[in-house]
């Protein structure tokens, strides 16, 4: 079974200050987080950035400020950009800006699905563009499947070249409107997969602790974060320290070493 990799997903486009007083939304508290959590085990930085406003946001120029000072700082973890920003346009300029930045990942939803208030609108044309731009720009991309159509069309675009194996993705779960988070749900989507495939689960709410930890028997990878996680325990304010530290304690019960960002351009053959 290979090491474990665990991504730090810090701040998504939800939480705010008001919802809990841990999330991260200027540059520095970003780069805190992510440094403070390298330090605890996790190998993948899963990026989003806020606007003064506090608002999500694709600026490219947010991004290449975390870049930089994660590298000033000399953070060695594998930076994500994330391409699912809900603030501005839905189109390739404005999501897909920051993917002429020198990172090794960036997520790529391969369809659209429901959130709780919203539509996570992910139209054909925009999806191969963005996986073409990654392509390009020497990107892995970083799958992210709300629902199995989404497997499929991975699928598809894998035959016709758009995407290139092998695939890394991740089973976003338990986000109200999309795939609930089920034991015998993330066992279909895995077996979905296509060949040679790595994949992490990203298991929201209450479905956080069951789907990690079941992940890890499993040999595959997990997410954690605020972004998934706004309390630790009932009435218990999570942060991203506290969420990694946790996923460590799992993965040592459970007998799997953590990889380290060294280790994961090899196991995600990201070189």
């Amino acid at each position: 079974m290979d090491k474990l990799i665990i991504t730090l997903a810090h701040t998504g486009n939800v939480p705010t200050k008001e919802i809990n007083p841990n999330t991260p939304v200027t540059v520095e508290e970003i780069v805190n987080d992510i440094k403070a959590c390298a330090a605890l085990g996790a190998s993948i930085a899963h990026i989003h950035v806020r606007d003064a406003s506090e608002k999500p946001t694709s600026d490219r120029s947010l991004f290449k400020s975390v870049l930089d000072r994660l590298d000033t700082e000399k953070v060695k973890i594998i930076r994500q950009l994330s391409t699912g920003a809900r603030g501005g346009e839905n189109t390739v300029a404005w999501r897909g800006q920051m993917l002429d930045l020198k990172v090794q990942m960036a997520s790529l939803s391969t369809g659209s699905s429901n959130f709780p208030n919203s539509v996570n609108a992910n139209a054909p044309e925009l999806v191969e563009a963005l996986a073409s731009k990654m392509l390009q720009n020497g990107i892995k991309p970083e799958i992210e499947a709300f629902d199995l159509a989404m497997i499929s069309n991975a699928h598809f675009l894998l035959k016709r070249g758009i995407l290139k194996g092998p695939l890394h993705f991740n089973l976003v779960m338990n986000v109200p409107g999309s795939i609930v988070g089920a034991p015998k749900n993330l066992m279909y989507m895995v077996d979905s997969l296509p060949l040679d495939s790595t994949w992490t689960v990203t298991a929201v709410g209450k479905s956080h602790v069951p789907l990690i930890t079941m992940a890890i028997a499993m040999g595959g990878h997990v997410r954690t974060g605020l972004e998934d996680v706004i309390e630790y325990e009932k009435g218990i304010p999570a942060s991203n320290p506290m969420l990694v530290e946790r996923v460590a304690r799992i993965a040592k019960a459970v007998g799997r070493p953590i990889a380290t960002p060294e280790e994961v351009y090899d196991l995600l053959s990201l070189r």
